[in-house]
């Protein structure tokens, strides 16, 4: 099991990679969106993350509307998609996020999962072409649904499955659902708190997530791999503590 943190966005690249390598992490979520992080210069950053020994994780913008039933608006996306999976295979990435898309007139709403089947599959195939795994994060309805997921894992060739726990403390189907029924799947995890009602990515333990059950749940599943410590603070100083209290609540019931 290896812990890391996403850089947040609204900060340099570069200054969230030596926070990650200062605190003791063993790997950055790099995710690539606005507005301090929607370019990345790989020769700047690859040797601040090797003077770390920090691994790469490929986390994508979560509002690029590549589902949207236009074609010239997937391609663009899809474009999009291919220029992040450079910087993320260029960085010795393995694995390549992707959220549901939303965005849809209001009359087809009740096709958007099958916009992702006709979407992902592209995208799955061109984030293959530069040796990353594709993995669909769980968020709202209709996507905090094993069933959803079953179908779209299914139909999409090399698709997998990034499992927030956040996220299923709020959705229809909790962690142990996911974790029983897709277990195999599972190839990236973040890990934050909330209190039931929406993504407050706060420190673990301070909400209504049950951690001892989840770590459970997820060891069940002989998942040994990548776990984001998705926690966001204003203050730096209160940020390190949180992620240091965090990480320690997790080892401890990882033992």
């Amino acid at each position: 099991m290896k812990t890391g943190i996403m850089n947040n966005p609204s900060k340099p690249v570069y200054d969230e990679a030596v926070f990650c390598g200062e605190a003791g992490f063993d790997f950055l979520d790099l995710t690539i969106e606005g507005p301090c992080a929607t370019d990345v210069d790989i020769a700047g950053l690859r040797p601040v993350l090797a003077s770390y020994g920090l691994s790469v994780t490929g986390h994508t913008d979560p509002c690029l509307p590549y589902a949207y039933p236009i074609q010239g608006v997937r391609e663009a996306c899809l474009r999009e998609l291919e220029r992040c999976a450079v910087i993320f295979s260029a960085l010795g990435a393995q694995v390549m996020n992707i959220h549901p898309c939303y965005f849809c007139p209001p009359s087809m709403r009740k096709e958007l999962v099958a916009f992702h089947l006709e979407a992902l599959p592209p995208i799955a195939e061109m984030a293959a072409s530069y040796g990353l795994t594709l993995v669909l994060e769980n968020y709202k309805a209709p996507f905090d649904r094993v069933a959803t997921f079953r179908k779209v894992l299914t139909a999409v060739p090399g698709l997998q499955l990034h499992l927030d726990f956040g996220h299923t403390n709020f959705g229809s189907d909790g962690h142990e659902v996911f974790c029983r029924e897709l277990g195999p799947h599972i190839r990236h995890v973040h890990f934050s708190d909330n209190r039931s009602r929406s993504d407050d990515h706060m420190p673990l333990g301070v909400g209504t997530v049950n951690w001892e059950n989840a770590v459970t749940a997820l060891k069940a599943t002989g998942y040994d791999g990548t776990i984001t410590l998705e926690i966001f603070c204003t203050d730096p100083t209160m940020q390190r503590r949180y992620l240091d209290l965090s990480r320690d609540l997790i080892r401890d019931l990882w033992r």
